[in-house]
């Protein structure tokens, strides 16, 4: 390509670029020498951030997806911590509500406001966290104070489920509940219904890995029993005696017997052991009780006893014509019962509700009939609380008392009084007072104890229990 002479560009070239003044140093340079005004007197200065609550607002209005999940999470909690606090609020007024004697939950189980992470939830939420419920409302269960020298007596408590020992048979639970509430009371009753939860627990048992029954069955298995049990109420005589006879079988089954065949001596032994020491026994003990009852006699009798009843009934059913004074409990009134049963069998009955007047009646009778709780080996008589009372009134009318008593009663212990082995009345036990459920009557004021190995003097007493060592 070739220039013009006179330097003009030659046509299709392309035009040389053209030169600009330089700017930019100008610009810096007059940057520097300007400030920047100063803010006006009174008004505050901005800062530089000055954009940062309008996003702060914003943001508020307008949530992220994580922060409205966290939102929903603590409302839901707050209406869960709310719910669970009416809950156990309404159960302290419905506890409180329900009857003077059913105790309600402690004030430290009642909560008001949740802590922690509920408390902030509650906070975050729009219901309001229910207040804690006034103290004055919630009834605390009082620890009663027995006296020292009484301490050692026992008394009936009912044990919730839960604090039993895991060990424990449900149909031992069971059994505990009815007893610590009194539904089953009568020793012999008691030892029926323990002996047969001991078998189901025998039959329910498997011998672990590497164990024997004879070695395992009685410290794991049949003592948590035992426990549990004595626990909701003092073992009666018969049930002492009944569970060393029985801890005995278990020592005695051979070490090389299969867990089958050892699991079937031993309910065959406690079948062995009701029927001969419970069934026979309280059939004979009947049968010589109503050959004691003569044409034209009047008996006494207190409280209820089965045996009593069983025997009075079957003397009657014998043809015998005779008449029936129930010198009744005035706490618990059990003879009620026995007078209407007495009665729809065509027994001229008459009922006292109390102590009163025992005199009179006690001149009208000539013969008194009364159950036992135990019998010690000195001869002493134990009972319901007011046999001692009715012995001490019959001696000074010159009236033999008679005991029916089935041998597995008998205990080789000794008392003297009533304040040696007893139990206090759960129903009638105060910081200031109780009530005693037993008493203790000395041999002396007893004619006859009538057994299903015969009639013998209550200081005869120990002479059974030699009898009884001999049989087993």
């Amino acid at each position: 390509m070739s220039e013009q002479p006179n330097g003009a560009p030659v046509a299709g070239a392309p035009a040389a670029p053209t030169q600009q003044p330089n700017t930019s140093a100008k610009a810096e340079t007059i940057a520097k020498d300007v400030k920047p005004a100063a803010p006006a007197k009174g008004q505050p200065a901005k800062d530089k951030d000055d954009k940062k609550p309008a996003d702060a607002s914003a943001g508020e209005k307008k949530l992220t997806g994580a922060e409205l999940k966290a939102k929903a999470k603590a409302e839901k909690a707050a209406r869960r911590a709310q719910q669970k606090n009416t809950k156990e609020v309404a159960k302290a007024e419905a506890a409180v509500s329900s009857s003077p004697l059913q105790l309600g939950p402690a004030a430290s189980e009642v909560k008001g406001k949740p802590k922690g992470k509920d408390a902030a939830a509650g906070a975050a939420g729009s219901r309001p966290v229910l207040a804690k419920a006034p103290p004055s409302s919630i009834i605390t269960e009082q620890k009663i104070q027995i006296p020292e020298c009484f301490s050692h007596l026992s008394m009936a408590k009912r044990i919730p489920m839960t604090q039993a020992d895991k060990d424990v048979h449900p149909v031992v639970l069971a059994l505990g509940q009815q007893m610590a509430t009194f539904a089953i009371d009568e020793s012999i009753t008691r030892l029926r219904a323990t002996l047969l939860a001991f078998k189901k627990v025998i039959q329910s048992y498997t011998t672990p890995p590497g164990h024997t029954l004879a070695r395992h069955f009685t410290p794991h298995v049949l003592n948590p029993q035992i426990e549990y049990l004595t626990a909701c109420r003092p073992m009666c005589f018969s049930m002492g005696n009944a569970i060393r006879w029985l801890k005995l079988q278990v020592s005695k089954i051979d070490m090389d017997a299969t867990e089958e065949d050892a699991k079937r001596d031993l309910c065959h032994a406690i079948d062995t052991f009701v029927a001969e020491r419970i069934t026979v026994a309280e059939e004979v003990v009947t049968e010589a009780g109503a050959k004691s009852i003569q044409d034209g006699d009047v008996v006494l009798t207190y409280g209820r006893s089965t045996g009593v009843e069983r025997a009075l009934l079957l003397a009657r059913a014998s043809g015998t014509k005779f008449s029936v004074f129930v010198i009744d409990d005035p706490y618990e009134k059990p003879g009620q019962i026995m007078a209407k049963n007495l009665a729809a069998a065509d027994i001229d009955v008459s009922y006292s509700g109390d102590l009163g007047g025992l005199v009179n009646h006690l001149k009208r009778a000539n013969k008194v009939l009364v159950g036992a709780e135990a019998v010690f080996s000195n001869g002493a008589l134990y009972a319901r609380s007011g046999t001692c009372d009715i012995a001490l009134a019959a001696q000074e009318l010159n009236l033999g008392v008679v005991v029916l008593c089935q041998t597995i009663n008998i205990t080789e212990r000794v008392a003297t009084d009533s304040l040696t082995y007893n139990e206090i009345d759960p129903e009638r036990c105060q910081a200031a007072s109780f009530r005693l459920l037993y008493d203790t009557t000395p041999d002396k004021y007893l004619h006859l104890l009538i057994t299903e190995l015969g009639t013998v003097q209550p200081r005869s007493a120990p002479d059974l229990l030699r009898k009884l060592e001999e049989f087993n």
